[in-house]
């Protein structure tokens, strides 16, 4: 689905509006730790060492993180030394990141724009790109993907995350998570949505990127403890790499 939107800085947007007010009524909590937002804290070392296992330091690069949010990837990458813009068509979660920008110190570019639109205007502009947790939450993840890899320059990195579509992360995501552990809302995540790394992979491809490396992420409820892992049966990150 596409939509015209009216923002000047935005012209054509692959967006769930229901998504976009979902994250919109929780924007002021983004860095709560004990939040709704809890999960991404917890898991944000793992993503931040994923990447750094993968692209080595961060300081000097420039990095897009799609789908920022209230800024908690992009602001850890920011610290590791990286020239970071963070874009998100949530203009709550934006706001929410560049005042927490301000308490923190931490320089990150905010914009409201569509990956789309970024592509558009900074085509090969990046030497890193991330897209974590944000696919599952749009209409056509393909589109994002062509987007993040027309973003990276030529041998550049592209990392994702998302979540896997069979019955066990129906149970463990939705079943468990939103209404078990009351980890996350009701209604944040649809199972229709979740893509399995095969898709990820194939869209990936056709955008021009290499797939380099997959991994898991386990959440153990007894440890409160999250990890990487080979298991991909639930949540996955995946590397991949422009080609040259």
């Amino acid at each position: 689905m596409n939509t015209t939107a009216t923002n000047d800085s935005t012209q054509s947007q692959n967006v769930d509006q229901a998504e976009l007010d979902k994250f919109a009524a929780l924007a002021s909590r983004w860095w709560d730790p004990e939040s709704e937002f809890k999960p991404l804290h917890a898991i944000n070392p793992l993503r931040l060492g994923w990447i750094t296992d993968h692209a080595g330091s961060l300081a000097g690069k420039t990095i897009l993180d799609v789908g920022c949010g209230g800024g908690i990837l992009a602001e850890s990458m920011a610290k590791a030394g990286a020239q970071v813009t963070g874009i998100d068509l949530a203009q709550q979660s934006l706001t929410v990141a560049r005042l927490h920008g301000l308490e923190s110190g931490v320089s990150v570019d905010y914009q409201k724009i569509s990956a789309e639109d970024m592509a558009a205007r900074q085509s090969g502009q990046y030497d890193i790109v991330t897209c974590m947790e944000m696919l599952e939450h749009v209409p056509d993840p393909g589109s994002i993907v062509q987007a993040c890899a027309s973003l990276v320059k030529p041998g550049g990195q592209v990392f994702f995350s998302t979540l896997n579509r069979n019955p066990k992360s129906f149970l463990f995501a939705i079943v468990g998570a939103e209404y078990v552990l009351r980890m996350l809302p009701k209604g944040t995540h649809s199972y229709e949505n979740f893509i399995k790394p095969s898709e990820l992979a194939a869209a990936a491809r056709r955008a021009g990127l290499t797939v380099t490396k997959l991994a898991g992420m386990e959440y153990n409820p007894i440890t409160d403890h999250y990890k990487l892992s080979h298991d991909t049966s639930v949540n996955y990150l995946m590397a991949t790499q422009r080609e040259s």
